[in-house]
């Protein structure tokens, strides 16, 4: 007689193992394993073996191209977070904090595509439908095609699909929605899988986009194991405090397009609603102030112009405090190490602040320059035109090095009436922005 499998799951990001552990060496978690019944342990393998049949391998000189088709969701910022549309048969999730705006977006979303002719079901599994009618009233996102169904068994919702013939469909959330062939609550490893497994299938077979909304963990992560990201064509995260105006979606995975892009949406009372002109939405030329330097950063083709803000003031404590705002906490504790070793400035009796406008979190290293910039300003107290960008890279060295795209930043730049600007090396093409070299960081101290 064949010995039984024994085999237990950690309820917090799936790992698998054949024996107990207090301790999860994935993540971390204490007395997160559970033990699988065999129903369980099949699904496993269902989801991890999703394709049967034997493949064979071809030349990839014999295999033709596959044009993408893609329909607009009547939302700019949206259609060029997902790389210029919606894909049929395509998986999507959408995480993010609660109260971002994840449901209000897509609400809203959905009324779009409905009000182009085509089939929409809303399904919400934590709000009664009188909830999200109140929510389409002030969005006024009421259109004949959007259907919304309260339910949270996944049979049902699959019922509902042999009544009426959908093109999107929207799932509000993925860890509220639990399927009766499994054993285990909602939200659990096993249900997330086998739910997210069958929604795959279903979007691949009958060409119907699903849109999934997911819960974060206080980290910051999407709940759940993390085959779930694995399995869906793109992952969309929503950055910004439930307490700002603009919020920022940006796209982790795609399949189908970059993940360097980012859409950016403005909260109203109307609901999101793309951003419009947020050239000007990250920095204020208002007044001239020390502790201020802008900078143009690349949100994948997009150029922003950012205001970064430092502060630097005396220090009672032995160990001063170092802290960052939307800005690497490591990199600024090199770049401050690099200003006491190369300029002598006497930092280690300060605590130093930096501060990036707008809620924006800098992702490459072309604001360097401009962070280096605002901390000798505000340690000295003078302030930097507004007129002036500081756009280059700072190595450990001490020199300012070349980013890319450095004339479209210079573009942006001259559309918001800056004059000046200090690079690493001046673009071979002209530039309406008059353009200064700074290849070391000691000739910054020039410009105070």
């Amino acid at each position: 007689m064949a010995k039984k499998k024994v085999l237990f799951e950690c309820q917090h990001c799936g790992f698998s193992t054949t024996k107990w552990m207090g301790k999860c060496t994935n993540c971390g978690a204490w007395d997160s394993f559970v033990e699988l019944s065999q129903q369980q342990q099949e699904i496993i393998k269902l989801t991890s073996n999703s394709s049967p049949v034997k493949s064979k391998a071809l030349s990839i000189k014999d295999i033709t191209h596959t044009q993408v088709q893609r329909f607009t969701c009547n939302d700019v910022e949206l259609d060029t977070v997902l790389g210029g549309g919606i894909v049929p048969g395509s998986l999507t999730l959408i995480g993010g904090s609660p109260g971002v705006g994840k449901s209000t977006l897509l609400l809203k979303i959905g009324a779009n595509i409905a009000k182009d002719g085509k089939n929409v079901l809303y399904v919400t599994g934590e709000e009664s439908e009188g909830q999200v009618k109140l929510r389409a009233n002030r969005l006024n996102a009421n259109e004949d095609r959007l259907y919304l169904l309260s339910e949270i068994r996944l049979e049902h919702v699959l019922a509902e699909l042999q009544n009426r013939s959908y093109e999107f469909i929207i799932i509000d959330s993925i860890q509220t929605i639990y399927s009766e062939s499994i054993s285990s609550a909602p939200g659990s490893v096993t249900q997330v899988r086998q739910i997210t497994f069958d929604l795959m299938r279903l979007a691949k077979d009958k060409k119907i986009a699903i849109f999934l909304i997911g819960h974060i963990t206080k980290e910051g992560s999407i709940a759940g194991p993390r085959v779930l990201e694995h399995m869906v064509d793109t992952v969309l995260y929503f950055e910004g405090d439930s307490s700002q105006e603009l919020r920022i979606l940006r796209g982790f995975k795609n399949r189908f397009g970059p993940t360097s892009e980012i859409g950016v949406f403005e909260m109203r009372s109307e609901g999101l609603i793309s951003a419009k002109n947020i050239s000007s939405r990250f920095f204020n030329r208002n007044k001239t102030q020390s502790g201020s330097a802008l900078s143009v950063v690349m949100e994948g083709s997009r150029p922003i112009i950012l205001e970064v803000q430092a502060l630097v003031s005396d220090s009672h404590m032995p160990n001063p405090k170092r802290q960052a705002t939307g800005f690497d906490n490591n990199r600024l504790n090199m770049l401050l190490a690099l200003l006491e070793r190369k300029l002598e400035i006497p930092l280690n009796g300060y605590d130093v602040f930096i501060n990036i406008s707008g809620g924006i979190k800098i992702t490459e290293t072309s604001a360097d320059l401009a962070i280096l910039a605002a901390i000798i300003s505000s340690f000295r107290d003078r302030s930097i035109s507004k007129e002036t960008v500081f756009i280059g890279e700072v190595s450990l060295v001490g020199d300012i090095r070349e980013v890319y795209g450095l004339d479209t930043r210079l573009k942006e730049a001259h559309l918001q009436q800056i004059s000046r600007a200090l690079v690493a090396k001046k673009p071979s093409e002209k530039q309406s922005v008059k353009c200064y070299e700074i290849d070391e960081v000691s000739k910054l101290l020039e410009w105070f």
